[in-house]
């Protein structure tokens, strides 16, 4: 009985297979995929752009690599599972995938420096996604015809996709639009706090978006809005204005009418005084009006800050100071009375 009967003839078909020759290639194979493997998982690269840069070198050229040397290993030894062209396939999607990858991550790297930068978010926002857009249709026109598509019928599909888009999605565009119009017009950035008279909508922009806006309420609560709704309403947007307002009236005690002068005189010099109170700005302090049960002095002055919390910090150290200036004069602040005058009836 001979050799190969005794081995039989699938091991022997194996062993005749695996030479010396395919098992450095499949050694190769293996080291090839590490490199790749381990480059791809060292963050430290990621920090510092000329070795992230020679980070994406080495996993291109190693996948380049391993698709070849996977393809002559299959044509030298016939196999029949797959096909070099299949395995070639796989390893360009492979290559692709990892370029769009690696521009989405230059681009929100961009983002982040002109963030850093001083550059208003909404603006660097919507340039890190322009940059996404055109950085991936351009990886696919490159790699376009390695998938059989040529870039005339590429133009053509986007033709016809387009037109596809308009009947169907009217409401897609309408809100890309009026995204686009966002950003140009600038109603609100990112960070903005805004509120609509028109809906019931009040919170802090959190992200613009091509579709929708996201908005954070007061009630931390997320809140997402379609962008062709900002095209149909009324938006305020608080966070611009350059002043907030103080305006109260205050109703003094109808019988202390004579300290009326002195304690209008006090609340304004005080307001003069106020290192918080815009003395730019309009500053008005005046008995107006003569109630029912009060005499009410008119007080209206803007702060200097626009932080929420800072100026109702202020709006209280104002009105304790107006309080404590009526008190000091000897009068106090009026509330619903009703006095009721009993003759006394002469005795009989």
């Amino acid at each position: 009985m001979t050799q190969d009967k005794l081995i039989g003839p699938g091991k022997t078909f194996l062993i005749n297979t695996l030479s010396n020759q395919s098992i450095l290639a499949i050694l190769a194979l293996l080291a090839v995929l590490a490199i790749v493997f381990i480059v791809l998982r060292l963050k430290r690269f990621r920090n510092n752009m000329p070795l992230h840069i020679v980070r994406v070198s080495i996993a291109f050229f190693s996948l380049y690599l391993t698709g070849k040397l996977l393809s002559q290993f299959i044509e030298l030894h016939d196999i029949s599972i797959v096909t070099p062209k299949e395995i070639n396939f796989l390893f360009l999607v492979a290559i692709v995938a990892l370029a769009i990858r690696e521009c989405f991550l230059f681009a929100d790297h961009f983002r982040r420096h002109l963030e850093n930068t001083g550059k208003n978010a909404t603006s660097a926002q919507i340039i890190t996604r322009v940059i996404k857009i055109v950085c991936a249709i351009s990886i696919l026109l490159m790699f376009g015809e390695q998938f059989g598509l040529s870039f005339a019928g590429l133009l053509t599909f986007g033709g016809i996709g387009g037109i596809a888009i308009g009947l169907a999605g009217r409401d897609i565009l309408s809100n890309l639009f009026s995204g686009i119009m966002i950003y140009f017009d600038r109603p609100f950035n990112i960070g903005d706090w805004i509120r609509s008279p028109d809906r019931n909508i009040e919170g802090t922009v959190l992200e613009i978006g091509w579709r929708t806006t996201k908005i954070m309420t007061f009630q931390n609560r997320p809140l997402y809005v379609p962008n062709y709704i900002f095209s149909t309403i009324c938006v305020e947007n608080p966070g611009r204005t350059r002043n907030w307002r103080i305006k109260t009236s205050i109703g003094i005690l109808c019988e202390d009418v004579d300290k009326i002068k002195v304690i209008v005189g006090q609340i304004r010099d005080m307001l003069k005084k106020n290192d918080n109170i815009d003395q730019s700005q309009t500053l008005l302090v005046n008995f107006n009006q003569i109630g029912d049960f009060s005499l009410n002095i008119l007080v209206y002055c803007f702060t200097k800050t626009t932080v929420w919390s800072e100026w109702l910090q202020i709006q209280e150290d104002v009105y304790l100071e107006i309080i404590n200036i009526v008190q000091k004069n000897g009068s106090d602040l009026a509330y619903p009375t009703r006095k009721v005058f009993l003759e006394q009836m002469a005795k009989q």
